[in-house]
């Protein structure tokens, strides 16, 4: 602890705050409504830089004790004009919120502004303080933290008047990753202001600069779509009762109500104690292996000096560590093509043991070995369901719908598990395999085919480092043990995966302006779309359907099989299809445009394109 003491940088005094929760209502009343705006962000040479007086801007720096440094602040000068009305409901992507926070992208207008966060980050609070009703007569405080996108610091002061404006406190991170925010309610460490009763993550994941959205954690874990909605629903109405008095009393209590903590700290030497634990308590037990991580300029770049090399390994080759939110690389997705080669070819030209990718704000990981082989996709599911079943034999791996069939194979004749095979949506699997514990199954791991993945050990959270931490801890009680070769002891437990010869995703958009539809919704035409597909399947002797199916139709045939769904949010249905060979591949798309081609809103031209290839 002693490596790690005095991290927090700045706390600016509460004792001028309001000290009663209960006054959150009188912060807001309904009335004219009034904009906030705040210092100009500019973009110099791909870094942030900030114009103007802060709006905590430092005076007197009174005393400096157990490495806090107080300060008294003032605030900035701000003018009020009109807010422009607001969907909140629009800015809900499932169980994240996202929106367009800058400019830069024809026909992107920006709905994710500063007084909108302000409102959403208060409403949290006000949501917050209702589950949490027994401990409302003590002080509640709320950690904020963000990835390496443009408009982050912006955003983060905007929720931190927000949360201050509701009487809490805020513990500002800075450059943070998402499972850093929930841990940040589990760490149990007052020199670092933990816990928190609520987090709040500033990230858009592997999304376009210019976005940007919200998730939010409390002990409990990562809020469900239920409680998002709830929330901006209560932003809308707190939104619309802004005053330039409330904006006002706000930034004045902003000023005095926010701590700077660096808590990346305390988070990295969690991990690090969990690979010399699995070592045997070995303090290097990473000697001499050469492990390359790719950040892709997100958040991520924490993972090569902060839990590689204080475990001994050598990560010279490391790339794109340096946060930087317009991703000039590649795209921070371990899911995409152009990410995968890029670790793959620095695993190779350094000539490295394993390589390790993470999106932008490391929910997500994939690795690749020495040879270049990557461990994504199904084959980084067959990696873990590896690991976690030989720690807990016989247990369920819960996955995503998109899973293949050699993956089944795999998990239950090899492993000796059982592959529970569910929805698409990381927080779908993760609450499934929670509901399956619940009712007397089994489960310690659900992960999906992006690289989301959550470990009952790890309190269901989806942490990509912590996936790289369990292929680290196999790698350091390898070498415990006295086997050598590196990352093959990893390629090893994967050897007898079986793999398609063709796998190919199409997405078939449905038009919402045909009249096809004829004034229904998308979701409506979509169903209809996957109703006619099954019957025309069930009609087919040589097509059959999946027995045990959670999501749209999914049938076997031609030694492989194809899954239409119906996308999540958007008026789109993918198309899986995984076959031997690309003539087996083309019969299924061939199946499936012979019941889709009748819909006349539904765009099939890529599907077209695959079969007549």
């Amino acid at each position: 602890m002693a490596e790690i003491m005095g991290k927090i940088v700045q706390n600016l005094q509460t004792s001028q705050c309001c000290q009663k929760n209960t006054q959150f209502g009188a912060l807001y009343p309904r009335d004219r409504c009034a904009q906030y705006t705040r210092n100009l962000l500019l973009f110099q040479g791909r870094k942030l830089a900030w114009t103007g007086i802060s709006a905590m801007q430092v005076r007197n720096v009174s005393n400096i004790k157990r490495g806090i440094l107080y300060c008294n602040a003032s605030p900035s000068a701000t003018a009020v004009p009109s807010l422009e009305k607001v969907d909140f409901l629009k800015l809900q992507n499932g169980s994240d919120i996202r929106g367009v926070a800058v400019d830069g992208v024809a026909v992107e207008p920006i709905n994710l502004t500063e007084p909108v966060t302000q409102a959403i980050a208060a409403a949290f609070a006000a949501w917050l303080l209702d589950k949490k009703k027994a401990d409302s007569s003590k002080r509640f405080r709320i950690s904020i933290g963000h990835d390496s996108r443009i408009s982050a610091q912006k955003l983060q002061d905007a929720a931190s008047r927000g949360i201050a404006g509701a009487d809490f406190d805020v513990v500002q991170y800075g450059l943070a990753s998402t499972p850093a925010m929930f841990n940040s309610t589990l760490t149990k460490n007052e020199d670092f202001l933990c816990p928190v009763d609520g987090a709040i993550m500033i990230t858009a994941s592997h999304l376009p600069f210019n976005r940007n959205g919200f998730k939010f954690f409390t002990n409990a874990g990562g809020l469900g779509k239920a409680d998002i909605k709830d929330i901006l629903e209560r932003a809308a109405n707190i939104y619309n009762g802004f005053t330039p008095e409330s904006l006002e009393e706000a930034e004045r209590k902003a000023s005095f109500c926010i701590s700077k903590v660096d808590y990346m700290s305390v988070y990295s030497a969690d991990l690090v104690a969990a690979v010399r634990t699995a070592s045997g308590n070995i303090e290097k037990p990473l000697q001499g292996f050469h492990i390359v991580v790719d950040a892709g300029n997100g958040a991520g770049g924490f993972f090569a000096g902060k839990v590689l090399e204080p475990l001994g390994a050598i990560t010279s080759g490391s790339q794109f560590l340096e946060p930087d939110g317009l991703f000039p690389n590649h795209i921070p997705n371990p899911e995409d093509k152009a990410a995968m080669k890029a670790i793959t070819q620095a695993v190779l030209d350094n000539k490295a043991d394993l390589g390790i990718i993470f999106d932008t704000d490391v929910d997500r990981s994939a690795a690749v070995d020495s040879t270049g082989r990557e461990f994504n996709r199904n084959r980084l599911i067959a990696l873990m369901s590896a690991i976690v079943l030989d720690e807990h034999p016989g247990t369920t791996i819960v996955t995503d719908s998109v899973t293949s069939d050699g993956l089944t194979t795999f998990i239950e004749k090899k492993l000796g598990g059982k592959h529970h095979r569910f929805k698409r949506g990381y927080k779908n699997v993760i609450d499934e395999a929670v509901r399956l514990n619940s009712v007397g199954e089994e489960s310690h791991l659900a992960i999906e085919t992006s690289g989301h993945g959550a470990l009952k050990e790890n309190h269901w959270l989806d942490d990509g480092a912590y996936l790289m931490v369990k292929l680290l801890n196999k790698l350091a009680s390898a070498r415990a043990s006295g086997q050598t070769g590196g990352s093959k002891v990893l390629t090893d437990l994967v050897e007898e995966l079986q793999e398609p010869g063709v796998a190919v995703e199409l997405r078939l958009k449905i038009d919402q302006n045909h009249a096809d539809l004829k004034g229904g919704s998308f979701r409506d035409y979509g169903e209809a779309v996957l109703r006619h597909l099954e019957s025309k399947s069930e009609s087919d002797p040589k097509l059959q359907k999946a027995p045990v199916n959670y999501e749209g139709v999914r049938v076997s045939g031609y030694g492989g099989w194809f899954l239409l769904r119906l996308s999540l949010h958007d008026p789109v249905l993918p198309l899986n299809i995984e076959a031997p060979s690309n003539e087996d591949a083309v019969k299924l798309g061939l199946a499936v445009l012979s019941a889709t081609n009748e819909f006349s809103a539904l765009d099939v031209s890529a599907l077209v394109k695959f079969v007549q290839q």
